[in-house]
């Protein structure tokens, strides 16, 4: 035998089958590429001049994490196509006389040239875009990019060696597949799971209750909070339903189409119902991975692009003040005069203070229920419905509200008034605070700004009561509970200035000092400080959710490229029976078109569904970071889906043409 024979023949192999293994290199090498730029970016050394520099390695080392459980995933899917397509000629080399360990030799040199070319490509694909997209990232986050092209060895090495291990583990399953199936199976694999499946109309309605519970904990869900802790469950409970339905659920549907002999006793519909029927089994997995992919694409993408469009808003909320003071309410005239020393401070500092606010509150968690407002301990908070009822109340006597706000507002004994925010429901007449019971009597659009407040994850409610006493009872009140981990009551003095961030960011130690010193437990935010960690956040979030997004949507596509060609091989021998006992050119053409739309968008359709469903909890989710722009959320939610489904219709007309072109090959 010819000492470079097992080459050669691997260097052919891979020719003749390079409208399969061209596509299976490029998203290997696509795939080393992200890992390598994910990990770069992650150990950058510029990173660290950056602000929020923890923050954004903490996102990159998490979608390093996500890109290498993909990488595994996805390249151990797509291996299983091309050993799918690749049965028969095994098996015909089988018969010829190469024995099987020879199979695995020649599988093994074509594993090192595609692990090779992969590497090479990948890299070099990695090392390019990796400077551009550093960027990129400093761009989104505001932060200055210091000059130089970073190549880690570190870095190269990790990629080297976790796609080796990948290709390794590929290899041997390839080789697994082969040793256990003999020639005879291998020859006729193409033929293989055709049998007609059965209608699991058990199956099919777990999956319409899994589907459906998912969708009701989605739209039902009205606490924050509560979205927070029910939302991997209402994805788990989606994916299952999802899986289900495409593999029974469809079956179903399509004998009740077979049984509709005016839609089924149509050309086109006849043998696109019929293939997809009798292999339906094989087709569903890839149908329901596909419509998985496609919703995490749209969902992550329209949600870290709303947090990275609303960002000034959610600033705002989160720092309605360019400075703010907190600490332990003292009198009245202490927390004057404190304020007062603050505002010299700032302007001996070059920060002239203006539109300041001050005020007296207090603010505790309750649990709602109903019309009532009661404390627990936290040891008594274990249970799902108590997270659902927890709920943070802020407040403040009329005196102070009245000053903040401008407004003259009367209350009598007994009677408050009422702000909700972040879902919170404030159409009650009374409501019971701990032991008191309040009368509502006005519902007030408008609040005093707290940040702090803002920046829990509870529903919110602010009461307004008509005089200190009530707050001092309150306070009470919770403290028998609470005991040493009772909130007190607080003094909030925060002010705008027209100092530029350079200014604010150097007055911001200064005015940390000042108040520790006054007050050990005092809290200082400034909003130039805050922004920079925000933009680091939700830049690094945009960013990440970008990329997944991308290399998701890159996985979705090549699922339904190797499912059609797949597919385009195993109907030819069909189609040229359907051809030779009458079937035109045009009708092969018409059926094709039918099979592959229905392929094609019911995937599509079922992702828009599952994120129209997700909308409401998404939502809920957004608000604990402080964004509230429905309407902006809405849009990029729309944007998205339309722009998916546009790239979704470009890969539909790629795929038919090269189906057709299969089909055609043989059936002539």
């Amino acid at each position: 035998m010819n000492r470079f024979f097992f080459q050669k023949l691997a260097v052919s192999n891979l020719k003749k089958n390079r409208q399969t293994v061209v596509p299976y290199l490029f998203t290997s090498m696509i795939t080393a590429a992200v890992y390598y730029i994910m990990l770069s970016l992650s150990q950058n050394p510029g990173l660290n001049d950056m602000v929020g520099a923890v923050v954004l390695q903490e996102i990159l080392g998490l979608g390093c994490g996500v890109v290498l459980i993909f990488s595994v995933i996805f390249l151990f899917y797509t291996n299983r196509f091309l050993m799918k397509r690749r049965k028969k000629e095994f098996g015909l080399y089988n018969i010829l006389g190469m024995e099987k360990r020879h199979l695995a030799i020649t599988l093994a040199w074509e594993t090192i040239i595609l692990y090779v070319l992969s590497m090479i490509g990948g890299l070099i694909i990695g090392i390019a875009l990796d400077k551009i997209l550093f960027l990129l990232l400093g761009n989104l986050i505001d932060a200055p990019v210091s000059l130089g092209f970073f190549i880690s060895t570190k870095v190269i090495r990790s990629v080297l060696m976790l796609f080796l291990v990948i290709f390794i583990l590929t290899y041997i399953n390839s080789v697994r597949q082969i040793q256990t199936a003999n020639p005879i199976e291998l020859l006729h694999s193409d033929s293989m799971g055709e049998r007609e499946p059965k209608s699991r109309f058990l199956l099919a309605f777990f999956g319409i209750l899994s589907l459906g519970s998912g969708y009701f904990l989605a739209i039902m869900t009205k606490n924050p909070v509560s979205s927070l802790t029910l939302f991997f469950l209402a994805v788990i409970l989606v994916i299952i339903g999802t899986y289900l339905l495409f593999t029974a659920g469809s079956v179903v549907f399509l004998k009740m189409l077979r049984r509709n002999k005016h839609y089924y006793y149509q050309v086109q519909h006849f043998t696109s119902v019929s293939g997809m029927l009798y292999r339906m089994k094989q087709n569903a997995v890839g149908l329901a991975n596909i419509c998985i992919l496609s919703t995490m694409v749209l969902v992550m993408i329209s949600s870290t692009s709303s947090l990275m469009f609303g960002v000034k808003e959610m600033i705002d909320t989160r720092y309605p003040h360019d400075f703010s003071v907190i600490l332990p309410a003292d009198s009245p005239e202490q927390n004057s005069k404190f304020a007062s020393e603050i505002r010299s401070l700032a302007e001996k500092n070059g920060i002239p203070a203006n539109e300041d606010t001050a005020y007296s509150y207090l603010s505790f968690t309750a649990l709602h229920e109903e019309n009532r407002f009661q404390v627990k301990r936290p040891e008594d908070l274990n249970t799902l419905s108590s997270i659902n009822q927890l709920s943070v109340l802020m407040i403040l006597p009329l005196d102070d509200y009245n000053a903040c706000m401008g407004t003259n507002e009367t209350l009598t004994d007994g009677e408050i008034l009422l702000h909700g925010s972040r879902g919170s429901d404030v159409s009650a007449s009374e409501i019971q605070v701990c032991d008191r019971n309040y009368t509502v009597k006005k519902t007030i659009s408008e609040a005093p700004k707290n940040g702090t407040v803002a920046s829990n994850v509870a529903t919110a409610y602010m009461i307004v009561t008509a005089d200190s006493d009530e707050l001092i009872h309150l306070y009470e009140q919770q403290r028998a509970v609470y005991g040493d981990r009772a909130s007190r009551i607080s003094f909030y003095y925060g002010f705008d200035t027209t100092a530029d961030k350079e200014t604010q960011n150097a007055f911001y130690p200064v005015l940390k000092k000042f108040c520790s010193d006054f007050e050990s437990s005092c809290t200082v935010e400034a909003r130039a400080n805050g922004e920079s960690g925000a933009y680091a956040l939700y830049g690094g979030m945009f960013f990440l959710g970008a990329f997944l997004g991308t290399l998701f949507l890159m996985a979705a596509i090549l699922i339904i490229y190797y499912k059609q060609i797949s597919e385009g091989f195993e109907d030819r021998e069909r189609f040229a029976i359907m051809q030779k006992v009458g079937m035109s050119q045009d009708e092969i053409k018409s059926s094709i078109r039918s099979q592959v739309l229905m392929v094609f968008f019911l995937p599509l359709l079922t992702a828009g569904i599952h994120t129209a469903a997700a909308f409401p909890m998404v939502k809920k989710l957004l608000s604990l970071f402080n964004l509230t722009n429905i309407k902006l959320f809405l849009l990029a939610t729309l944007i998205c889906y339309l722009v998916f489904a546009v790239i979704y219709l470009g890969v539909y007309l790629l795929t038919s043409r090269t189906y057709y072109r299969i089909v055609s090959r043989q059936s002539r």
